[in-house]
């Protein structure tokens, strides 16, 4: 089973005590605000349906979206990682690396925290080449998160299901390498 930990959290797969508190954080508004249409779902038949998914996900593609736990605690925080975005047929052939933290755990630096192992896991561990993000237009705090994370704006787009704006970030593995080896960051 893949795990990543970094100095606060832990990096691993799904497990039927996760479902109670994700649900909670797809029922929050706030946190679903820039998903989609903006739906919430308060219903855990809902979470668990997507668990499903995002674990099929890691058995066909050898990467998903791991369950981010707080260290210090045990608490379930969200997710990060990484999946293919069938969602938006034009950026294919690509893999998305995304991020969804229950409120109480913005504002600390744990979506940076979290990404960056996600990023480093899928061009380190994985092999990637190229790692894209995709964040509706006015999502500011995520697209402060994909800066630091060195991924750049390629394009715009719209989302096809509810005709939001999008903006695509990318990163290309090997400049990530090189600004590795001349101690840069991103």
């Amino acid at each position: 089973m893949t795990v990543v930990r970094t100095p606060r959290l832990v990096l691993r797969r799904w497990r039927e005590a996760d479902v109670a508190p994700m649900t909670a954080i797809h029922a929050d508004p706030e946190v679903m605000r820039w998903i989609g249409d903006g739906s919430v779902h308060a219903e855990e038949e809902w979470t668990r349906s997507v668990m499903a998914m995002w674990e099929h996900e890691w058995r066909t593609e050898g990467f998903g979206l791991f369950a981010v736990e707080v260290r210090a605690t045990g608490e379930l925080a969200g997710f990060t990682g990484l999946s293919v975005p069938h969602y938006l047929p034009e950026v294919l052939p690509a893999v998305e690396i995304g991020w969804r933290l229950g409120r109480s755990f913005w504002g600390q630096g744990l979506a940076t925290e979290a990404a960056r192992a996600a990023l480093d896991f899928g061009l380190s561990d994985r092999g990637l080449e190229r790692i894209i993000s995709v964040v509706q237009v006015g999502n500011h705090a995520s697209e402060r998160v994909m800066n630091k994370l060195g991924l750049r704006v390629e394009r715009g787009s719209v989302d096809p299901h509810c005709g939001r704006p999008l903006r695509i970030h990318a990163v290309d593995g090997h400049a990530v390498e090189a600004s590795a080896r001349a101690g840069l960051s991103p």
